[in-house]
Order: structure tokens, then sequence, then C-alpha cells
């Protein structure tokens, strides 16, 4: 598998699994959920941080700011597609530009 596509995937995979985790917290002190919530929702977030382990980095911070642009994304299509509210022309612009600047941060070449 390329190193792009198994990027994507693992980036992919990190944001549901935080984002879903995340939600399963809103949803119990927010919405008034059970508690029960929590227990996958813990299960969750520690995927997530399991996820970003994998990503091709040597350096944990280069990897998380990277990860920062695909869960702007991410937390947008939630919106969409979880909460039915479709993102606005600036939820989309911003979503572009964090996109772009992930992969500028990811895909550079380096000499270090």
């Amino acid at each position: 598998m390329p190193a792009a596509i198994g990027t994507a995937f693992v980036f992919t995979a990190a944001a549901l699994a935080e984002i879903a985790g995340c939600f399963a917290f809103w949803a119990w002190l927010r919405q008034g959920k059970s508690v029960l919530w929590l227990g996958p929702g813990i299960a969750s977030l520690l995927l997530f941080g399991y996820l970003l382990t994998l990503l091709p980095s040597p350096y944990a911070g280069r990897a998380y700011a990277a990860y920062g642009g695909i869960y702007i994304t991410a937390s947008l299509l939630w919106l969409w597609f979880a909460e039915g509210q479709k993102p606005d022309v600036w939820d989309v612009a911003g979503g572009g530009i964090a996109i772009l600047a992930a992969c500028i941060i990811l895909f550079a070449p380096r000499t270090s």
C-alpha cells in the first residue's frame, strides 16, 4: 500500500475514533444520554491514541500538527452526517485550507 494511502487511512480512522469518543462525552454531558456512553467513548479515545502512533513521522509533534488539519475536516463531516447540519462555505473553505496545511506538513521534502 503506498505510504500516502496508508497515512490517509490512519488519519481517517484516528479522526473517526477521536470524534466518536469525544461525542460520547458530549452526548452524556450535554444531551443527557446514559453514563454508559462513556465506556465506548473511552475505548474509542484509546484507539485514537494508538492510531496516531502508526503515522509515518519520526516526530510526534509533526504527526499531531498534520493530524490537526485532518481532524478539522473530519469534524465538519461529522457535523454534516452525524448531526445533520450542513457545513457552510466558510466551513468548507477552512477545511480545505486545513487539508492543504496537513499535506504541506506531512509531505514536504525535508533534509532532517
